[in-house]
C-alpha cells in the first residue's frame, strides 16, 4: 500500500476517535478532538500532495480518498446532531448527498471516466469546512470556559446554528442536483457497467 493510501487509512481510523473524543463528558477529550480532527484533516492534503508529487497516485486512491473526507465531514456533522447542536434531518440529507455522490464519481474515476466538478460544489465544500471548524472550536472553548464568552453564545445560539446548518444543506443538495444534471450520462453508462458486470456474475 502506498503512502497516500496508507495516510487515507489513517484519516479513516482518526475518524471515530475524534467523535468519541467530543462527545465525551471530559474537557481535555474534547480539547484533543479539535487536534484529531485537524490531524485526520491534514492527511486529506497531505497524501494528494505526496501522490501527486511522486507519481503514486492509484485507482484505489483515487476511489478510497474521497470517500475518506465525506466519512470525516458526515461524522463531525452527525456529532454534532448527538449533541444537540444541530437538527438530524439536515444531518441525514448531506450525509446521504455526500456520500452518494461521493460513491458514484469514485467509482466513474475507477473506470477510468472523470466526472465534471463544478465551482459551486467546491463552495460547498469550503462552507461546510467553514461551518464544522467554526463550531467545533467554539464549542469545546465553550465547554472548557470558565466564564461564558458573548460571542461564543451568538456562534453557538440555536438561531444562528440552525440557520447556517439550513444554508448548507441547500448548498448541498442544489449542488448534488446539479452534479448528477452534469455527468448525467457517465452515470448513466457507469450504472449499465456495473449492471452489466453484476449480471455476468
Amino acid at each position: 500500500m502506498t503512502l497516500p493510501n496508507q495516510l487515507t487509512v489513517l484519516r479513516i481510523l482518526l475518524t471515530p476517535l475524534f467523535v468519541i473524543l467530543l462527545v465525551s463528558g471530559n474537557i481535555f477529550f474534547k480539547e484533543l478532538s479539535v487536534a484529531v480532527y485537524a490531524a485526520a484533516a491534514l492527511t486529506d492534503w497531505y497524501d494528494g500532495w505526496v501522490a501527486r508529487k511522486f507519481g503514486t497516485v492509484t485507482k484505489w486512491g483515487n476511489f478510497l480518498d474521497p470517500l475518506a473526507d465525506k466519512i470525516l465531514t458526515s461524522s463531525a456533522f452527525m456529532a454534532f446532531a448527538w449533541l444537540g447542536l444541530v437538527g438530524w434531518w439536515m444531518v441525514w440529507a448531506i450525509v446521504v448527498r455526500d456520500i452518494s455522490i461521493t460513491l458514484l464519481r469514485s467509482f466513474a474515476e475507477f473506470r477510468g471516466h472523470g466526472l465534471h466538478t463544478n465551482f459551486s460544489a467546491k463552495v460547498k465544500t469550503f462552507t461546510q469546512m467553514v461551518f464544522i471548524y467554526g463550531v467545533l472550536i467554539a464549542f469545546v472553548m465553550k465547554s472548557a470556559a470558565f466564564e461564558t464568552s458573548a460571542f461564543l453564545n451568538m456562534i453557538l445560539s440555536k438561531g444562528v446554528l440552525f440557520y447556517s446548518m439550513l444554508i448548507i444543506t441547500i448548498i448541498t443538495l442544489g449542488t448534488g442536483l446539479q452534479y448528477i444534471f452534469e455527468n448525467f450520462k457517465l452515470i448513466q453508462s457507469s450504472f449499465r457497467a456495473l449492471s452489466g458486470r453484476t449480471e455476468s456474475e
